[in-house]
């Protein structure tokens, strides 16, 4: 999640205000040119749809017990308030997106007790659920889980995956000041591996660095320093080696993760408690293992460091949708990934992870 954000591309359709060609705009242009009756002809032209072929892993919904509990910690947001079926369904047309996994954004159930995020997480993957009998082929579902309650968790992951047929879990990358590595969550991740389950991760504040630097949001800087948090207790922790059955997705292209690549594949490894205990081929071999998604990183600079750092095979389509729009990604993707290698971001990477869409 990006916010606040307005959307780059002119013909998002979005809510929020851009700087781009608006519908006043064109018509007053057709006119101009003295074609005011080619003006409709016009503006569906300009809008007209991709073909859906996408895969969206990254894509939010408001569940509406899960806004209610958001908006009683008084954390709600307008994307995340104003969101709809009909808007998520229409922009995932107007990007190309045939099939959204969707999760709830941060804070999830952070905050709650263990009793109200269990029974929140619950509606809210019941929800989910119905939104893909709803509309059959477009939607799946990254169940959300009561963390940092660990009971609940193992509770919610049973009946998301052997009652509803979840896709996999959504998971924010820290609880408060308890990262995805850490001991505490370890039983969740054994039961995971068990089930070779997918694990998409969203970031979040974490207690340390909420409002850190005055007049700074914290999804400016903060989000993608704590995804290369939680990545580096995974991998330090040892849990990604242990359970390697576990497909991890990292937000935002990983994050910061890329910007100090060096500081977990060496300097970590010259010093204690690393030194002599883990090698950098061990570090390698994970984070090249992990899925990345593409979600508010449409720029050349960041994506060329991804494609550095990991396979192409890792590599899947996120629009971070309300905060980020998918016509931004089906303007921009087409011109850095060129033919197989665009097909594997656009989908056939996700369909490793959900081969139940080969048919959506």
């Amino acid at each position: 999640m990006t916010y606040p954000l307005s959307c780059t591309s002119a013909l998002c359709g979005c809510a929020l205000p851009h700087k781009g060609l608006s519908r006043r705009s064109l018509l007053t242009g057709a006119a101009t040119l003295g074609a005011a009756a080619l003006a409709p002809r016009f503006v569906a032209e300009a809008v007209a749809q991709t073909p859906a072929h996408r895969i969206d892993v990254h894509h939010h919904v408001s569940p509406p017990t899960w806004l209610d509990a958001v908006k009683s910690l008084k954390l709600d947001n307008p994307p995340m308030a104003n969101w709809s079926v009909q808007k998520t369904l229409d922009d995932m047309d107007k990007g190309g997106v045939a099939t959204a996994i969707t999760s709830p954004t941060t804070p999830q159930v952070t905050g709650l007790d263990a009793a109200r995020a269990a029974r929140v997480s619950r509606e809210s993957n019941e929800y989910a659920k119905k939104l893909e009998t709803d509309h059959k082929g477009r939607f799946g579902t990254w169940a959300m889980l009561p963390f940092p309650h660990v009971d609940a968790c193992l509770k919610e992951i049973e009946y998301a995956f052997d009652t509803l047929k979840v896709d996999g879990v959504g998971c924010m990358t820290s609880y408060g000041d308890k990262w995805l590595g850490y001991a505490e969550f370890e039983p969740v991740w054994a039961e995971l591996n068990r089930r070779r389950a997918t694990v998409y991760t969203h970031p979040t504040g974490a207690n340390c660095c909420v409002n850190l630097v005055k007049g700074i949001d914290d999804a400016y800087i903060e989000y993608g320093t704590d995804t290369a948090r939680s990545i580096f207790t995974i991998i330090f922790s040892g849990f990604g080696e242990k359970y390697s059955d576990i497909n991890w997705i990292w937000s935002h292209g990983g994050g910061s993760l890329t910007a100090i690549y060096e500081r977990f594949t060496v300097q970590a490894l010259m010093r204690p408690p690393y030194k002599d205990k883990m090698t950098r081929a061990q570090i390698e071999k994970q984070i090249t293992r992990y899925y990345y998604d593409t979600a508010a990183i449409p720029n050349d600079v960041t994506m060329s460091a991804l494609v550095k750092m990991v396979p192409m095979t890792q590599i899947v389509f996120g629009s971070d949708y309300p905060y980020r729009f998918a016509p931004e990604y089906a303007k921009y993707l087409p011109t850095f990934f060129k033919g197989d290698d665009l097909k594997k971001v656009d989908r056939d990477n996700a369909l490793r992870l959900v081969p139940r869409f080969k048919s959506a």
